[in-house]
C-alpha cells in the first residue's frame, strides 16, 4: 500500500474514524460483505439513506462537519454526510479522502433556494474511495425519500463506477450539473467552510431548522394547483 492510501486510512479531527460509534455503525453496515466493493456499496446505502439530508444546519458549528457528530444528529448536509462515508470507509479498512466542487442545482426547494441566494452551491462535499487500486467518487447526499419527492431517481452505488450526483430527474430535466473542482483532502476544512459559508450563504447560515422533504411536498402541491 503505498504513501496516500495509507495516510487516508488514518483518523483525523472530523473524519474521525476511530470513535466507537462511528466505527459501530460501520460493522452494523458491513455485515458479511465479502469483498472491498461490497463493502463500499452497503457503507453506501447506510450513510444515504441512514443520514436524512439537511441543509438547514448550523454552518458555523465544528459538529456540523465531524463525522461522529452527524451520524449522532442522524442527519447533515453534504460535508457532513461525506465526512461520515469517509470516516466509516477508514474505520473498516477502505482508505477514503474528501473531495469538494460547486456545482449548479436545478432542483432544490424555493426555500433553499431563497436562503442560498442562488442555484450555485459552493463545496458540495464527496468522497473518493479506493478500491481495486483506483480512486472511485462517492456521494451519499440525498437520502431515497428525499429524491422521491424531489421527482429524481436515488443515486445508487454498485462499488464499481463512480457515483457522481445526478445530472438529470426522473422526467429528463437537469438536476445537477459540476462547475468546479476544489481538489482532494485528508479532512473537512471545517475551519475555512465555517468562513466561506458564512461570507457566500449568510441568510442560509441563518435558516437553521427545517425538513426539505416536507418543503418538497409543498412545492409540488403548489405545482399542482391549476392557475
Amino acid at each position: 500500500m503505498d504513501t496516500a492510501a495509507r495516510l487516508h486510512l488514518a483518523p483525523a479531527e472530523y473524519v474521525d474514524s476511530d470513535n466507537p460509534a462511528v466505527q459501530a455503525f460501520a460493522r452494523d453496515a458491513v455485515g458479511d460483505a465479502a469483498t472491498p466493493m461490497e463493502t463500499a456499496r452497503r457503507l453506501y446505502a447506510a450513510v444515504r439513506d441512514g443520514i436524512r439530508y439537511n441543509p438547514y444546519v448550523d454552518y458555523g458549528a465544528p459538529a456540523t462537519y465531524r463525522a461522529s457528530s452527524v451520524l449522532a444528529a442522524g442527519d447533515g448536509y453534504c460535508v457532513g454526510k461525506a465526512a461520515l462515508y469517509a470516516a466509516a470507509a477508514r474505520s473498516v479498512g477502505l482508505p477514503a479522502r474528501l473531495g469538494f466542487a460547486d456545482v449548479r442545482n436545478h432542483l432544490a426547494t424555493r426555500r433553499l433556494l431563497e436562503a442560498v441566494g442562488t442555484d450555485i452551491f459552493a463545496w458540495h462535499g464527496y468522497v473518493e474511495v479506493l478500491l481495486n487500486g483506483r480512486w472511485v467518487k462517492v456521494t451519499p447526499t440525498f437520502n431515497a425519500s428525499l429524491c422521491a419527492k424531489l421527482g429524481v431517481e436515488a443515486l445508487d452505488f454498485d462499488g464499481v463506477a463512480d457515483a457522481l450526483l445526478q445530472p438529470a430527474d426522473s422526467d429528463g430535466r437537469q438536476f445537477m450539473e459540476y462547475l468546479a473542482d476544489h481538489g482532494l483532502f485528508h479532512d473537512v476544512p471545517a475551519k475555512f467552510l465555517i468562513r466561506e459559508m458564512a461570507r457566500l450563504y449568510p441568510k442560509l447560515c441563518g435558516s437553521t431548522g427545517g425538513d426539505m422533504e416536507q418543503e418538497a411536498e409543498r412545492d409540488a402541491s403548489v405545482a399542482s394547483i391549476p392557475e
